[in-house]
């Protein structure tokens, strides 16, 4: 494999899906306990970056408009978010995080022991090392990854 950058590129491609893979399981078991699917949960976490407009949110989560309404129908039903006028434009809703939708967050994280063991195995260089690594990988997807703040 050293004389052979395919097959790097392979291998890390390999590995990022198996990371990814565990990082969802973890994600949809957590979000499960409190009650969400993991698409409902994974909206939560884009909204925690700022509010967004529906089409957006469903060209973020990669899903159709029509079943963006009804995750958000439901998360506003249980308080976790709420549609409020784009203070641009009056004729687009935005869909904004409410405290208790930051809460839930919070919990869901906080349960995602694999991700959370896997890290802490991390020393502070590590973890900075990887973020920048990530960052620098997932450049195309700007909106996708916020830059960290170091």
């Amino acid at each position: 494999m050293p004389g052979n950058p395919r097959a790097g590129t392979a291998q890390l491609m390999e590995l990022l899906s198996v990371s990814l893979g565990v990082y969802y399981g973890d994600f949809t078991v957590a979000a499960a306990t409190e009650g969400l699917t993991a698409s409902q949960g994974k909206t939560l976490t884009v909204l925690r970056r700022g509010p967004s407009a529906m089409r957006a949110l469903a060209t973020t989560l990669s899903c159709d408009a029509s079943n963006m309404t009804g995750i958000i129908d439901r998360l506003e039903k249980r308080g976790l978010v709420r549609r409020e006028p784009s203070p641009t434009d009056r004729r687009v809703k935005n869909v904004v995080l409410t405290d208790e939708g930051e809460r839930i967050i919070d919990a869901i994280r906080a349960k995602m022991h694999l991700t959370l063991d896997g890290l802490a195995t991390l020393d502070e260089d590590d973890r900075a090392t990887l973020a920048g690594l990530l960052e620098r990988v997932f450049a195309a997807a700007p909106a996708a990854i916020p830059p960290t703040s170091r």
